[in-house]
């Protein structure tokens, strides 16, 4: 858990108005700093199972921000990555990276059915 100070500095580094304690921006940079501090912590502790569901909470909530943030504001987005140093994988890279994977493969399969089926025509006729 942060401590009060911490929690500030985080707030005022990321904050997109003066008064703003709230947004997308600031609620990812302060679970970003928690699950740092969770996994520390895990590390140390490798059988504290109610920590680690902590964890796992903290980064589906960190992503679903993540993913909102990147439809609402794109430009805020990645400085937000740039800053925070995240790795992040796009949906629409996903999907683009699977649809060619699955391209390859129909055409890999077509060749090998290709050479099947002249296969079969060469045996067809050497029975003749």
């Amino acid at each position: 858990m942060l401590d009060k100070k911490k929690k500030e500095e985080i707030i005022k580094k990321f904050k997109t108005h003066k008064n703003d304690t709230g947004s997308s921006e600031v609620q990812i940079a302060i679970l970003t700093e928690e699950v740092k501090e969770l996994t520390e912590h895990l590390k140390e502790h490798k059988k504290d199972f109610s920590s680690r569901r902590g964890l796992v909470k903290k980064l589906n909530q960190r992503r679903k921000l993540l993913r909102f943030l990147e439809r609402d504001n794109f430009e805020s987005f990645e400085k937000l990555i740039k800053k925070l140093s995240l790795k992040v994988t796009r949906i629409s890279e996903l999907c683009s990276d699977i649809g060619k994977r699955i391209k390859k493969d129909v055409k890999k399969e077509e060749q090998e059915d290709e050479k099947k089926a002249q296969k079969d025509e060469e045996d067809g006729k050497d029975n003749k």
